[in-house]
């Protein structure tokens, strides 16, 4: 088992690319404590991993509160000692260029994406510093290299992202601390499906996203969790500051 005994912090965990994360980290010996605002999307995925002989718990709550995040992950090392891995991928997606945006949307897409890492990267990182060693992983998106049309907030969110964890494996690597992104593709998840629902033809909106991938089809949010598994774990033990692409083709297209 590749994360055994390991205490693990994920974001987004109610669903997508976080809950197959949550998954595959207890399926690999971790202890995975599961943050969400969404409680029926929670239940689903410790349900999964308690059926499967996993161990996690459920933390409800909007993760770009930081009384929230300082609160949880206080209870956490609380109960378990220690904090070895933190992903953010909780995330929310409104659509729209920068005219037709909302400021209220842009202002909640910050909150989540930017927000939500940075406030649980502030608190996650003094309990690393204080045992020498810990992996935060972030979520970007290929989107963020490459841009794209009518998702301004999204994609500078992203971008904001990629930055973030740059700066923050810079600024932590002589304490032990690993920091890295990752930048999928589109993920056939419940947000992706909820982005083409905005479009005024869904389907070949989806078409065309499918088809510009060099791999011709979208990834799985399983695929995404492997990628985490691998930061997340000893495998990647020279590995900080890196955006790990998993996007199948997209950039190299």
């Amino acid at each position: 088992m590749r994360l055994k005994e390991r205490i693990a912090v994920i974001t987004g965990a109610g669903s997508g690319i976080g809950r197959a994360s949550a998954l595959l980290f207890a399926a690999e010996g971790a202890f995975v404590a599961l943050v969400d605002r969404d409680s029926a999307g929670m239940q689903e995925t410790i349900k999964a991993i308690r059926d499967a002989k996993g161990e996690g718990w459920e933390h409800l709550g909007d993760v770009g509160d930081g009384d929230f995040a300082k609160a949880s992950v206080a209870e956490i090392v609380s109960r378990h000692g220690r904090l070895d891995v933190l992903m953010t991928a909780a995330g929310w997606s409104c659509g729209g260029t920068v005219v037709t945006t909302d400021p209220a949307d842009w202002d909640a897409v910050f909150r989540t994406h930017v927000g939500g890492t940075w406030l649980w990267s502030r608190v996650a990182v003094p309990q690393m510093q204080r045992q020498g060693r810990g992996s935060i992983i972030t979520l970007a998106s290929q989107l963020a290299i490459a841009g794209g049309r009518n998702n301004s907030a999204y994609i500078a969110a992203k971008g904001a992202i990629i930055s973030l964890t740059k700066t923050m494996a810079v600024d932590f690597a002589t304490d032990g601390i690993r920091v890295n992104a990752i930048a999928p593709g589109a993920i056939d998840t419940p947000m992706l499906r909820r982005s083409f629902a905005r479009h005024a033809d869904p389907e070949a909106a989806r078409e065309a996203s499918r088809n510009r991938h060099a791999m011709k089809r979208f990834g799985k949010a399983e695929e995404i969790a492997e990628a985490a598994l691998h930061l997340a774990s000893d495998a990647s033990s020279f590995t900080t500051g890196t955006v790990m692409a998993v996007d199948g083709g997209w950039l190299a297209a």
